[in-house]
């Protein structure tokens, strides 16, 4: 409030009258002192000489005398004497601006807002001296103004000098929020914002693998849109923060142990401070009572190059800092210049008997306990904070703000009448410049700075963004050292990693700053429930997933006809499960049906060679032969069954053992009816034989294989069996199943009813003939072959329905060998023991014996 009280003052009460006379003079006079010199365009600049400034008076009765700022900054004041000593390098060049001169006005602000608005009014309102009643109001005598170097501060200069159309270029300013050219369009800054700054910040830790930080900011403008532009670049990244702390700028040593205590006992290895420089003192001074030494600090520009803290106390702590610094410059002449000064020769200048006392500890006032000044010191380059020039940053920044104008005034005096860049082509009048007309020229300017660096504004009113990474090493005599690992140019790093020397006692190791450590290939993270995103455990991927990195959030799922391996890290071909011939189960199969081949094949041999014994002939031989074609059919369609389903073979394998069973069947059923017709053809006047003779045989057998034909035409017609995949679950995951699909359900079970019906109709017939008398009992052989083939066949069907994979297709096989087996061994066998090993009875007497 008492800002905006200052302002009113010095706006409405500018001028007032003087008892007497038509003249005015300023009523409001700045409480910190100012540095003059005339010229054709004088540049105000706004440095923050002191820390410490008066408090206000808020009383308004009378005007007081000026109150006086304390805390002297060296560093500050170089930065003015800098902003002088680019003025007169450009002066002394007659080449740059020729026939006109650049003067200056600077002001100590003593880093306080009040006293920096006061600052800047007293510059856009004229120096103090009398004027005509006429001038009073006038153009301000400063069109420009470099500074101020907090961002709170310049906020509120921005705002306020902007009503006069003035433009600012601060050298230091970084909040992100002054790139808003809707609120400050006259703002310019040779200073990256800190949007930059953040982004190389977040990128810096995801670089690093630091995914649990603690966050440390300033309680202002700065510290609050520093810390929420870095908080928004960390969005979206694997980097969690662990503890935010806010440091307060009276900086209470109760909240300062409390804040270095949270820094302490935090799980977080990294801590990122954004803070200017006297905040990172407050904070580290109580870093070094609590004797923190086992974090990694990751500093922004405002503090890793702050030389207060490279000093043997804090190294222990700060060792290894890594940051991002401005870029550093070497300005040819200025280390003379600064060491120019004296007392008795800078009477213009009310700073430099303050400097002097600062630099070598004495006082130009006796009787304060201190040694008088003697005036004989000398300024050593180097030897003090205010005379150092090996870490130019801040110091270039205020360098380039004063060429950024000076460029701006060369464009203007080359500017050729009819082509200026306003109405009507109209070029600015240099001798009496307009802020606007500064302004307009500041947008444009891209120039090379006399140490061979491009420089130009953006839209935004921002310089490309150029960082120098530092860190913090030791050197001699145990104090610290800045050095330079790597840069960070247009969003990209190169860091010279070996050159690194990490905090928190790491050494050459980077450290590790993880709430949880990475999960190993083959899991995926499982959040803990209220903790961040980067605190979590770590749990296998599911069946058929798989994770092939550390540290994925979620595992990917196999593609089709892939599964994962058992330790969840690689995607395997599922294992295709069919009955091959490479199997063991396959090769005694294929061996099994090869010997059922090979016995009915030397039996169908042996019958041939003894075709006209009486034994062969007894019930004719030609079914006989034809029975043991059928049974080699079946062995060898067994074979059908081995190896992988295609096409054919699926159609193949289910007619040749529907049609090759019922074949063998019909055959034995024709033979069962002509020992039933045999035995009742004896009695006298019955025909029946001449029902049953060759002819009619084969004719039975014909029809009734004819109709195992038809149906399997019509399934294969209708709907054929096909190749077809199953999975099923195996010791590894699911196992795809090659199979052949029936196509028709029904089609199949008629091919089995059928074949079944004729097994029970033979067996039945076979059965009522078992007791007829004869040497060699035919029917009592197909009774028991009978009984074999439908007890394999109806323990077939349960076995069949249970069986997994590839072994529903052996249950078939095996189903198929024995019960051709039982036909070959019940009804040949015994034919073949009389015809090899008892020829005797192989004779029409014995077996027409009974």
């Amino acid at each position: 409030m008492h800002i905006w009280a200052l302002l009113l003052c010095c706006l409405a009460g500018i001028s007032q009258r003087v008892q007497g006379g038509e003249s005015c003079q300023l009523m409001v006079k700045s409480t910190q002192g100012s540095v003059y010199q005339a010229g054709d365009l004088v540049i105000g600049g706004l440095f923050p000489v002191h820390v410490k400034a008066p408090q206000p008076d808020l009383e308004f009765r009378g005007l007081k005398d000026s109150a006086s700022c304390e805390i002297f900054h060296q560093r500050a004041y170089r930065w003015l004497q800098a902003m002088i000593f680019a003025v007169e390098e450009i002066n002394n060049n007659t080449n740059f601006l020729p026939n006109f001169t650049l003067g200056y006005l600077v002001s100590d602000t003593c880093l306080a807002e009040r006293t920096t608005l006061l600052a800047a009014m007293s510059m856009v309102t004229g120096q103090e001296a009398n004027l005509s009643a006429s001038e009073c109001g006038s153009v301000p005598t400063v069109p420009v103004v470099v500074g101020d170097p907090r961002s709170s501060a310049s906020i509120i200069v921005a705002n306020t000098i902007g009503v006069f159309n003035i433009p600012m270029v601060s050298y230091l300013a970084s909040c992100g929020c002054l790139s808003d050219k809707t609120r400050y369009p006259l703002f310019f800054r040779t200073m990256p914002s800190d949007a930059a700054e953040a982004r190389a910040m977040a990128e810096l830790l995801r670089l690093m693998g630091w995914t649990w930080v603690g966050l440390v900011s300033a309680d202002d403008d700065f510290g609050r849109f520093g810390i929420q532009m870095l908080m928004d670049a960390l969005r979206g990244t694997e980097v969690c923060v662990a503890f935010h702390e806010v440091i307060p700028k009276d900086y209470a040593k109760m909240t300062m142990q409390k804040i270095v205590d949270t820094i302490r006992t935090s799980t977080a290895t990294v801590v990122v401070a954004f803070i200017i420089d006297l905040d990172a003192k407050a904070l580290f001074d109580e870093v070094v009572e609590q004797n923190v030494t086992d974090k990694q600090w990751v500093a922004n520009d405002a503090w890793i190059t702050y030389s207060v803290l490279s000093v043997p106390r804090y190294v222990p702590s700060l060792a290894g800092t890594l940051g991002f610094a401005l870029r550093r410059a070497d300005i040819p002449g200025l280390g003379s210049f600064l060491a120019r000064l004296h007392p008795s020769s800078s009477n213009s200048d009310p700073f430099v008997k303050e400097l002097w006392e600062s630099l070598f500890g004495c006082s130009f006032s006796a009787g304060l306990g201190m040694k008088v000044c003697s005036g004989s010191e000398v300024i050593g380059i180097g030897e003090s904070l205010y005379s150092d020039v090996s870490q130019l940053r801040i110091t270039y920044n205020v360098y380039k703000a004063v060429y950024a104008i000076a460029n701006a005034v060369r464009e203007m005096l080359a500017c050729e009448p009819g082509k200026g860049p306003f109405l009507e082509g109209w070029c600015p009048d240099v001798w009496s410049l307009q802020p606007v007309e500064i302004a307009h020229y500041l947008k444009k300017v891209n120039f090379s700075t006399p140490l061979k660096e491009r420089m130009h504004f953006n839209r935004n009113g921002d310089p490309p963004a150029s960082y120098d990474i530092i860190n913090w090493h030791v050197a001699a005599q145990g104090a610290g050292e800045f050095v330079t690992v790597g840069h960070f140019l247009s969003d990209r790093f190169h860091i010279n990693m070996e050159a690194v020397l990490w905090g928190g006692g790491s050494g050459k190791e980077v450290p590790v700053s993880v709430c949880s450590s990475p999960c190993p290939a083959g899991t995926r993270r499982a959040v803990q429930r209220s903790r961040p995103v980067c605190c979590f455990d770590c749990l296998p991927c599911a069946d058929g997933d798989i994770s092939n990195k550390t540290g994925l959030l979620e595992c990917v799922r196999c593609p089709e006809r892939f599964w994962s391996n058992p330790t969840h890290t690689v995607c395997v071909p599922q294992q295709v499960d069919f009955l091959s011939y490479s199997d063991t189960m396959g090769i005694i199969l294929s061996l099994v049906s090869a010997l059922g081949t090979a016995l009915t094949a030397a039996t169908f041999a042996t019958f041939l060679y003894y075709r006209h014994t009486p034994l062969v002939r007894a019930n004719n031989s030609e079914v006989s032969f034809m029975l043991l074609v059928s049974l080699k059919l079946c062995f060898l369609c067994a074979l059908a069954f081995i190896g992988q389903p295609v096409a054919w073979s699926c159609m193949l394998r289910h007619t040749l053992f529907g049609i090759s069973f019922v074949l063998c069947i019909s055959c034995l059923l024709s033979r069962t009816v002509v020992v039933l017709v045999a035995f009742r053809s004896t009695l006298p006047g019955e025909t029946l034989m001449r029902y049953v003779g060759p002819a009619q045989q084969r004719l039975g057998i014909s029809i009734c294989t004819l109709v195992q034909v038809l149906i399997c035409a019509l399934w294969l017609t209708l709907a054929p069996p096909q190749p077809a995949e199953r999975n099923t679950m195996g010791t590894w995951g699911p196992k795809i199943i090659l199979e052949c699909a029936m196509g028709s359900v029904v089609a199949f079970s008629l091919v089995l009813g059928y074949m079944g019906l004729l097994a029970c109709l033979c067996l039945l017939l076979a059965f009522l003939a078992r007791t007829l008398p004869d040497n060699f009992n035919e029917a009592k052989l197909i009774t028991f072959s009978m009984l074999i083939f439908c007890s394999v066949w109806v323990t077939f069907v349960p076995a069949y329905i249970s069986s997994p994979g590839k072994y529903t297709v052996a249950v078939e096989i095996f189903a198929i060998l024995a019960s051709s087996y039982g036909l070959l061994f019940c009804i040949f066998a015994p034919k073949c023991f009389i015809i090899f090993m008892r020829p005797e009875k192989n004779t029409k007497k014995h077996l027409m014996a009974r």
